[in-house]
């Protein structure tokens, strides 16, 4: 996906539609000189509703849609005719979306399904007709009720993607290369900082038919859990990955004190990315002989799996990708 399409918060005005008047009207037939009421109730206005869609992967088609209003309900009519109800708008949204209310900040519900819809403002109820207000000591009710006011308000739209594996590390650390190399996506790659400015998403193939999600997440650097760098607005894409690859560059000046950092990040953003499964992945690898490897391998944690890779050189990705499926899949 293209960098610049790639929207992941939108805030918007949604207004459901009012509901229609209930009718006052009588019956008038010529042999009925006396008929009794026979208003219509109103139609209800329109609601608007989220529905999940796996085909999209950002909120740009939002981006410019400020304002979103549903139809009113149609009153009432003679003959008992109902008002024609005000038709719904569904908004379509990618699968990780999160809706809050603008105001309070408060999520009211997330889109995780394909398919999946959630009424976010209900259309007002239509009023009802005088010839329900008909009874036997009021035979000819002058009122009907009127139709109920829709809802309106400041909504807001975040979207946390949803991916398999999320590469986790610095600036620089070679998470866009391993992703260009792996599967078909063409992140911008440069050496400079902040390179990955948005989230990119890659499918990566795996052994026979199978092929799993990765997520290249903009870089994290310390203090990124207080709005540091690029600061918690990618931070956030992170929880929704199955699992996480910690990459570090083998050219590190202290790879344990650089794994430190981001997971003490992570920590300091979300405690439950805690006990999210993790590898960690030591990139740019063929700058290494066995020997350091095996040093390097000393200084890191026992309880966490590890392997050294180089994208460039194409060396050990198959067992890095070995590894990933097992952990997804245990």
């Amino acid at each position: 996906m293209e960098g610049s399409n790639f929207i992941d918060y939108v805030r918007i005005f949604v207004r459901s539609g009012n509901g229609g008047g209930g009718s006052v009207h009588w019956r008038r037939e010529k042999y009925v000189p006396m008929g009794g009421p026979d208003g219509g109730d109103g139609g209800r206005g329109g609601s608007i509703i989220l529905r999940g869609n796996k085909q999209l992967w950002t909120l740009l088609h939002l981006k410019y849609r400020k304002h979103i209003h549903a139809d009113d309900g149609k009153s009432g009519e003679g003959g008992m005719r109902s008002g024609k109800g005000g038709e719904d708008i569904i908004i379509e949204v990618p699968l990780g979306t999160i809706a809050k209310d603008a105001e309070t900040g408060q999520k009211e519900f997330e889109i995780l399904e394909d398919g999946q819809e959630a009424v976010w403002m209900q259309g007002g109820r239509g009023g009802q007709g005088n010839t329900h207000f008909k009874t036997s000591v009021r035979q000819a009710p002058h009122f009907a009720q009127s139709g109920e006011a829709g809802q309106e308000g400041w909504k807001i739209l975040e979207l946390k993607v949803l991916a398999d594996v999320g590469l986790v590390g610095f600036p620089n650390a070679g998470k866009s290369t391993l992703l260009s190399v792996i599967s078909a996506a063409k992140p911008e790659i440069a050496d400079y900082p902040f390179t990955t400015l948005v989230p990119n998403l890659g499918v990566v193939p795996y052994r026979g038919d199978r092929s799993f999600i990765m997520a290249d997440i903009p870089g994290i650097i310390e203090g990124a859990h207080e709005g540091k760098g690029l600061g918690v607005r990618f931070l956030r894409h992170i929880e929704r990955n199955s699992c996480l690859l910690f990459m570090i560059p083998a050219d590190s000046d202290d790879i344990k004190k650089e794994y430190k950092i981001l997971a003490k990040e992570l920590k300091l953003y979300n405690k439950e990315l805690v006990n999210k499964p993790r590898i960690i992945g030591i990139s740019k690898s063929d700058l290494l002989d066995d020997e350091l490897k095996k040093m390097l391998a000393k200084e890191l944690p026992k309880k966490i799996p590890h392997v050294f890779f180089s994208a460039m050189a194409k060396e050990n990705i198959m067992e890095l990708k070995d590894k990933l499926w097992k952990m997804m899949n245990e």
